[in-house]
């Protein structure tokens, strides 16, 4: 990351400089530790080229191997989450899976709803009030197609953002993802009604791990990623997919962020973003 090459180039500036004034006089030297202490913050807090990554739930088999990553290189990230089956056979947001995720509250991760049974909107229904075609993919409903008010989706959403309250002991950010970021103009009216912008991500940010292996190997959607990625860019992966052979991440994920940052790109969850703060700002609860 560029500021932390910044960082330590002045740190060893001012630490030299502190011992030369060491000779002049002890006050001198412990004079300028407060002055290390601020300057080292100040270089780390700049960040001129962010990049938002964020993960969706999967079946959960690869987000030990996940957080061992973003640990090692001080990433912190946005985690939308869903109640979605894993490869233990429960909830990604299940009791098994609550020391996980406050770890993750822990490490200063941001969460937001992925719905609670990862329910993907078909299709607006004709009339007023709003009315939608949705089918889950998790839960008891799994597969069976509903109608659904703007009142239930909202619900729904809710039910995501309060289990994830739960599991991490923090507020998640007023914000959601639609399953397969699948949504229409009515749909995300509805949501911001009730409290909720949507976040999709951009064209480059899509990494590519929902993609057969066979056709797109991961050294390919790494040096697509590495070549297309731009400041501002919001990027989507998954803790998990079902039908990857060749498992993403870690693989893909920890090339990425050295890569990313050795080109001078910084990491920062959604709540810094420019298109959401103010949003965050007026409706966080």
């Amino acid at each position: 990351m560029a500021s932390g090459r910044w960082t330590t180039r002045a740190a060893d500036r001012l630490r030299g400089i502190a011992g030369l004034l060491a000779g002049a006089g002890r006050g001198w030297a412990l004079a300028l530790v407060p002055l290390l202490a601020v300057t080292a913050a100040s270089a780390q807090d700049r960040c001129d080229k962010p990049v938002y990554l964020t993960f969706d739930t999967g079946h959960m088999g690869v987000a030990p191997l996940i957080a061992e990553v973003l640990a090692r290189h001080q990433v912190r990230v946005t985690f939308f989450a869903a109640q979605e089956a894993t490869q233990a056979g429960d909830g990604s947001l299940g009791e098994n899976w609550a020391g996980w995720w406050k770890a993750r509250a822990a490490e200063g991760h941001e969460f937001a709803s992925h719905t609670f049974d990862h329910v993907y909107w078909r299709g607006d229904l004709p009339g007023e009030p709003p009315r939608f075609r949705v089918r889950a993919s998790a839960g008891p409903d799994k597969d069976v197609p509903k109608e659904w008010t703007a009142a239930q989706y909202c619900e729904e959403i809710g039910r995501g953002a309060r289990r994830l309250e739960q599991v991490t002991g923090r507020k998640p950010l007023p914000l959601f993802r639609a399953p397969g970021g699948k949504t229409s103009p009515r749909l995300l009216a509805a949501a911001r009604a009730c409290g909720y912008a949507h976040v999709g991500w951009s064209p480059a940010g899509f990494l590519g791990d929902e993609l057969p292996s066979e056709a797109f190997p991961n050294a390919v959607l790494l040096d697509k990623a590495l070549k297309g990625i731009r400041s501002g860019d919001i990027l989507v992966a998954h803790l998990g997919i079902w039908s990857r052979r060749d498992p993403w991440a870690p693989a893909v994920l920890e090339p990425l962020v050295t890569g990313l940052k050795a080109r001078g790109f910084c990491f920062r969850t959604l709540r810094e973003h420019p298109d959401y703060k103010g949003w965050i700002a007026a409706h966080g609860r």
